[in-house]
């Protein structure tokens, strides 16, 4: 070992040089073995930081809007049975039946409005997105957003001027690699929510891997 002042041979370890009385740095020429720890003590450190708590970002159902093109098609299918009905001189077991297939196509709309109004609620945080289905029985799926590879939404004529459409969603989840959300409300804004979180949380774990 050399003294960095003078440039004469000291034993190691010294903190002094012998020839000049210099002072030697204490880890000169060597190892660290605390090294290690310091890194893992600084990424433990890194990763409580970038500990985000979980938070809401949007929850909804299926849409009360959603079935108006159903319900218009209804309408005017049942205006123009009555009315053929009754200028057509329809009558005894005729006319019967074209209330009873009214009745039965309103019952169909009614019934399958109630169930996709009360069985599919969809809540979208920061971290994952979750998804309940069912009336009496109710199923919890999660996906979470960083597993989200795509979000798309479709919309229809008369659901684009309302602004409710269907929302899809492709993961790599096992149990739902395809999930579609029909009637969802602002859908652009929602398919919008769940890619921007998808976006957020990959850039996050990207940022916290590639720093350990």
């Amino acid at each position: 070992m050399h003294c960095p002042h003078c440039g004469e041979q000291i034993p190691r370890p010294s903190r002094f040089c012998q020839h000049c009385g210099g002072k030697l740095a204490q880890d000169q020429d060597q190892p660290d073995d605390t090294a290690p720890r310091k890194k893992l003590r600084s990424a433990a450190n890194r990763g409580a930081a970038d500990t985000v708590p979980e938070e809401e970002l949007w929850h909804g159902s299926y849409s009360k809007l959603a079935m108006i093109g159903a319900w218009l098609g209804a309408g005017v299918m049942s205006l123009v049975s009555l009315a053929l009905g009754l200028f057509g001189g329809v009558t005894g077991e005729l006319w019967l039946a074209v209330i009873a297939i009214n009745a039965l196509v309103w019952a169909g709309l009614m019934i399958r409005y109630f169930y996709l109004r009360f069985s599919r609620h969809y809540t979208l945080t920061n971290q994952r997105f979750t998804h309940l289905r069912g009336l009496l029985w109710r199923q919890t799926d999660r996906i979470e957003v960083i597993d989200i590879d795509d979000v798309s939404f479709t919309q229809g004529p008369i659901e684009r001027m309302l602004g409710i459409g269907t929302v899809r969603i492709s993961s790599s989840d096992q149990s739902h690699p395809e999930l579609a959300l029909p009637g969802i409300e602002n859908a652009q804004i929602v398919a919008g929510l769940i890619d921007d979180a998808r976006r957020k949380e990959r850039r996050r774990r990207g940022l916290y891997i590639e720093s350990v």
